[in-house]
């Protein structure tokens, strides 16, 4: 039972790392690398490209980060039960998971507004005609929200140390 455990504490350090490793390699790398003069012509295809891949691959981590956290806290002895009587809740650990998991049901829904509305509308806007005000201002919105969920993320993050720690 604690190799199953230890398991699934090792696949949700390494979901966490490529979700927010990778949002911080397209913030601090893709990003600024695109903006430069010798890039223009081929950026905007370059980040559609690589948005559609990074969907893929951070859903794929978001939901194993779910399945391995919702098996951790039954490695820990949390129960279904538990959740609806309010024990789960209870304590500095409880506090602490309650506030991680509202931050990642916001985290779930930026990330579905991002990659399935502002995205794609500005990656299309910014295709057909890349000077418009309207391919301009829907990729400022979608760089906002990117950094939105990097912030929640790293967020998140800091209240899953504090968690292995018995909580705030």
């Amino acid at each position: 039972m604690r190799t199953l455990y230890l398991l699934s504490l090792w696949l949700h350090i390494l979901a966490a790392a490529v979700w927010v490793g990778g949002m911080i390699f397209l913030a601090l790398v893709l990003v600024p690398a695109l903006h430069r003069p010798a890039y223009r012509s081929t950026a905007q295809r370059l980040i559609h490209e690589t948005g559609l891949r990074f969907r893929f691959v951070g859903w794929t981590a978001l939901a194993l980060l779910l399945l391995s956290g919702t098996l951790n806290l039954a490695f820990r002895g949390y129960t279904r039960d538990d959740l609806w009587t309010g024990r789960l809740w209870q304590g500095p650990f409880g506090r602490t998971l309650a506030v991680k998991l509202i931050l990642v049901a916001l985290i779930l829904a930026v990330t579905a507004l991002h990659d399935f509305v502002i995205g794609p509308r500005a990656s299309a806007r910014l295709m057909e005609d890349p000077d418009s005000p309207e391919a301009r201002h829907l990729r400022r919105r979608a760089s906002w929200i990117g950094r939105l969920n990097l912030l929640l993320s790293l967020l998140v993050l800091a209240l899953a140390v504090a968690l292995v720690r018995g909580g705030l």
